[in-house]
């Protein structure tokens, strides 16, 4: 394999680059707690999950399922940005273990919809309910305009720019709503 040489590269290749940010000007404070929020907020489910031989892939399968009733596998495919195959593995359990119904599309045979269970929905209710709870501990000093920077934070971390269809039910919910 021939080595690259970067130096006589050309100079508007570089120009076109943005320039990486000096280590003063890195948010290793926002960073670091939002991976370990991140890691506490899966933890608790994570511990449910295992009873069950589940893993996060399925928590966030039966998540969106249940919160779009109907949720297209193409659309799923979107959201949540893995392969089929990924995909194929953890639907394949989570329907042959009942927890996720598919029904073939009225209008288009090839659409294959997803519907959670009655069993998808209470393992649903109680996963969020582990999560709602945590959220609300962090929430409880903060009142109701801390929730909404919250909230706002969150969503101006999202990528505005994805197509995702379940992501503009979400943006357009919060427009329409305060409370999630």
């Amino acid at each position: 394999m021939a080595d690259i040489n970067f130096a006589n590269a050309p100079s508007d290749a570089a120009e076109a680059r943005p320039a990486a940010p000096r280590e003063g000007d890195l948010r290793w404070d926002i960073i670091e707690l939002l991976f370990f929020a991140y890691r506490d907020f899966v933890a608790d489910p994570d511990h449910e999950l295992e009873a069950f031989g589940f893993g996060r892939a399925h928590h966030r399968v039966m998540h969106f399922v249940h919160r779009y009733p109907g949720l297209k596998v193409a659309d799923l495919l979107d959201v949540l940005r893995i392969t089929k195959q990924s995909l194929g593995r953890v639907l394949k359990q989570l329907l042959d273990e009942g927890y996720i119904l598919q029904k073939t599309g009225n209008n288009d045979r090839r659409q294959r919809l997803l519907y959670a269970t009655p069993k998808g929905e209470a393992l649903v209710a109680k996963l969020a309910g582990l999560q709602t709870k945590r959220i609300n501990q962090a929430l409880a000093d903060m009142g109701p305009a801390g929730a909404e920077t919250v909230k706002h934070f969150l969503r101006a971390m999202i990528d505005r720019d994805d197509p995702d269809k379940v992501l503009e039910a979400i943006f357009a919910a919060g427009t329409a709503s305060t409370k999630e």
